[in-house]
């Protein structure tokens, strides 16, 4: 619900919320944030602990440099651009009118004061408060050197100043088509008024977020400190953060925490290939995530369901201090009804009073009956964020199941680049990265089981080599293409534990190396038996081969022989998992359709990497290398007749592997990336690639090939994309082949219907041109071995 604040009553919106420990339900206090309210409120960042998360009602660039230290949020950079946005409060409408108000602090300074005070008018090519929050622009109202700052005006602050309290007022009045800003700074206790600037602006100057920001220079532009050395600058605190106005539209559906979101599973326990495991019936595991709290804050989520119209808790887990991730684990589910549930969380405050929140969704009924439907999702880029053309279409199809195979992150996620070490830093800057793919899909995961795949990207690698949980020895090639993990262990559970928690159990979950959690395993829902792989954590790296080029994962050369890139003693999946996945292709109790879900395609299905004439012979990233244990893969995974679901190459295809002859084994596909970054292509009729049995359908670049590795490969459908040019981001994610997969497991017909979505479109429309050009296809489940009836 949205709702205006009117200037008459005088509403005053302090900080991450007004309404607390009055005896309301968190559905009351919801609701209260939309109400009209007489009188002003206390400060919540006065009333919360010490910790890094600023709340659910503002977004900090970046979250790791933020803490709420005694009752004032404090920035604890001296960087540029950091800024904390209102995430419930965008203007709408300027010429209505508004004020802000804050008082500043300022605890550091060492050179040049880059500034502090509020921003206005953010916004992005959307103009959505998500993507506003990581824009560029807008006007600035502050104080900078000594000077109070409007825009391009300026006046020198006057009399004796206290910059240790100092109050900003801000307001809009309309003038003419115009908006006049005055924006006065006052001094000390007193409030004795040390500057007054005003400027008029045009009112669509002022859409977007509000904000309030530390140091206003560039990065470019910072000063130095006092003896020459690196930038530096002043650090600020911030408190009584108020806003008021019929310019603002309030939407407290906005909120994002302190519950972010929830992702869950379900999986029949009686079919189960874990030697541990029970007869449990129906398992369900349950993830709900916070943000970063603080030792004196509570660190327990309840979980409750719906039962008889009454509400019911399940009890309650404990949030891990590292990932910020309670998990809850249900056995003998009643998988047969849609169950509704809510998790709740009460934050405690300083004066002792608890404000709840809740996360609610519901636990689909396993689809038996029916076919399933899965919706198959990969690889988001940030300059498509928050991804709304696919996350909106994927909950109007309303799949039974969502699957991420990876690179939920990258590293440049919202800007102000990566931390790699220590732990502790490195995991507050991934979970900042991170929840940014929560906030984009929270509304399609909160009414669908979820299974999430980590990849390389999201352990800030470009490619990942586990060699079983090594760490990686460093060198001056970087964290691309060298063996082992970069991070610490420590940092790397914390992101298997936010993405995959939720899981069902590990077949084995016996630690690798440096102690690095494992994830492999199964989960039978709807009739379909899923098999869960890590397909790089125990992969060998390219160090042990030479590949002839300057880059040990990339083949330059285009008359090198990859053949020699197949050494013995090289690891794809590794002992354990095709150990698991030789009993797994054997075992049909309790299901009668297969499928694999990892992180990449088996085979080298693109030509091109980076540019458009990015020509490269052979990339070992993908899952074609080495060669030996990629047939033996596939070779185990024939008998299971089962569908591989992939993604990571931000290049959708469809293909059949082959081993001993072409088409022999099972089928891939590689869904689209939901924003696809560094381009890949798929041209070898372009390069001279001798091809066989084109598809009756003889679109290019499609039929029996043998890849760059020599492994046979029938390719009956790519997506290639454009030259992705367009200024607009989601036009952009379009032309560089963005998308989402969809598979209808039918497991009475034994078939698998696999769709291939464009970004830009409306799934339910029907239209052709919504796929790639190739899909949809229907699969039958004996040609994952074989025996095949698609020309």
């Amino acid at each position: 619900m949205k709702r205006k604040i009117s200037r008459r009553t005088g509403m005053k919106w302090v900080t991450a919320g007004t309404l607390v420990g009055l005896g309301m339900d968190s559905e009351m206090i919801t609701n209260s944030f939309a109400q009209e309210v007489q009188a002003a409120a206390s400060d919540a960042w006065s009333q919360t602990h010490d910790r890094v998360w600023l709340g659910g009602e503002f977004w900090a660039n970046p979250m790791e440099d933020w803490v709420i230290k005694n009752g004032a949020a404090e920035c604890q950079s001296v960087g540029a651009r950091r800024s904390v946005h209102s995430t419930t409060h965008q203007i709408t409408n300027p010429s209505a009118g508004f004020s802000m108000s804050v008082n500043l602090s300022r605890v550091a300074e060492d050179g040049s004061d880059g500034g502090a005070g509020f921003r206005v008018g953010i916004q992005s090519d959307l103009n959505e408060y998500r993507s506003n929050c990581f824009a560029g622009g807008g006007i600035d109202a502050g104080i900078v050197d000594g000077k109070l700052v409007l825009g391009r005006a300026s006046q020198s602050l006057v009399g004796n100043v206290d910059f240790k309290a100092i109050t900003l007022e801000l307001t809009g009045v309309a003038s003419g088509n115009e908006v006049e800003l005055k924006l006065v700074a006052k001094s000390g206790v007193d409030k004795k008024i040390v500057g007054e600037v005003t400027q008029k602006t045009p009112a669509d100057r002022l859409l977007g977020n509000v904000a309030v920001v530390n140091n206003y220079l560039s990065d470019n532009a910072k000063p130095k400190n006092k003896k020459g050395g690196a930038p530096s600058g002043s650090r600020y605190r911030f408190s009584h953060w108020t806003i008021t106005g019929d310019a603002f539209t309030v939407s407290p559906e906005h909120r994002f925490g302190p519950i972010l979101w929830t992702m869950y599973s379900l999986s029949d326990s009686s079919s189960s290939l874990r030697k541990s495991d029970k007869n449990e019936g129906f398992v369900m595991k349950l993830s709900a995530l916070t943000g970063p709290l603080s030792a004196e804050d509570s660190h327990t989520v309840e979980l409750l369901v719906q039962r008889d119209g009454e509400w019911k808790s399940l009890g309650e887990a404990t949030l891990d201090p590292d990932a910020w991730v309670a998990t809850f684990r249900i056995a003998n589910w009643d998988e047969s009804v849609d169950t509704p549930y809510k998790v709740v969380y009460n934050e405690k405050r300083l004066d002792g009073t608890v404000k709840p929140d809740e996360w609610t969704g519901t636990i689909k009924a396993n689809p038996v009956g029916r076919p399933l439907r899965m919706a198959a999702m990969t690889c988001q880029n940030d300059y498509g964020f928050p991804y709304e053309p696919v996350a909106n279409n994927v909950a109007k199809l309303d799949p039974d199941l969502a699957y991420f195979s990876g690179d939920q992150i990258y590293e440049g996620h919202g800007g102000f680049g990566i931390i790699r070490d220590p732990a502790d830093r490195a995991i507050l800057n991934y979970l900042r990265k991170f929840y940014q793919f929560g906030w984009a899909f929270r509304n399609v995961m909160r009414n669908c089981p979820t299974l999430c795949l980590p990849d390389d990207h999201d352990v800030f690698q470009g490619n990942i080599w586990g060699e079983g949980g090594a760490k990686m020895e460093l060198g001056d090639s970087g964290a691309s293409s060298k063996g082992g993990y970069r991070e610490p262990a420590r940092m790397v559970n914390a992101v298997h534990l936010t993405n995959v928690g939720h899981h069902p159990d590990a077949y084995d979950a016996t630690p690798v190396k440096q102690d690095i959690s494992v994830y492999y395993g199964d989960m039978i829902y709807g009739g379909v038996s899923f098999a869960i792989i890590a397909d790089r954590q125990w992969k060998s790296g390219p160090e042990r081969v030479d590949t002839g080029s300057g880059r040990a994962d990339h083949v330059l050369d285009p008359e090198f022989d990859c053949s020699k890139l197949d050494k013995p003693g090289l690891v794809l999946l590794g002992d354990r998992q095709e150990d698991f996945l030789k009993l797994w292709a054997k075992d049909w109790r309790g299901h009668s359709l297969k499928c694999v879900l990892s992180q990449t395609v088996f085979a080298g299905v693109a030509t091109h990497h980076g540019g458009y004439d990015g020509y490269l012979k052979g990339d070992l990233d993908s899952g074609a290398w080495p060669q030996t244990p990629r047939n033996r893969a596939i070779e185990i995974l024939r008998e299971s007749m089962a569908l591989h679901i992939n993604g990571d190459q931000h290049l959708t295809s469809l293909c059949q592997y082959g081993v001993s002859t072409q088409r022999d084994s099972n089928w891939s596909f590689c869904t689209p990336a939901i924003s696809a970054g560094y381009p890949r292509w798929w041209r070898p009729d372009e390069v001279g690639m001798p091809h066989a049995n084109r598809p009756e359908h003889g679109n290019d670049n499609t039929g029996e090939y043998l890849d760059s590795f020599g492994n046979r490969v029938y390719v009956y459908a790519v997506g290639n994309p454009v030259v992705g040019k367009d200024p607009n981001r989601y036009k952009k994610a379009h032309e560089k082949a963005s998308g989402f997969g969809f598979v209808t497991f039918d497991t009475k017909a034994r078939t698998y219907k696999v769709e291939s979505f464009r970004f830009l479109i409306d799934a339910t429309d029907g239209a052709a041109s919504n796929q790639f050009p190739g899909w949809p296809v229907t699969i039958q489940q004996a040609e994952n071995r074989g025996e095949n009836q698609i020309k």
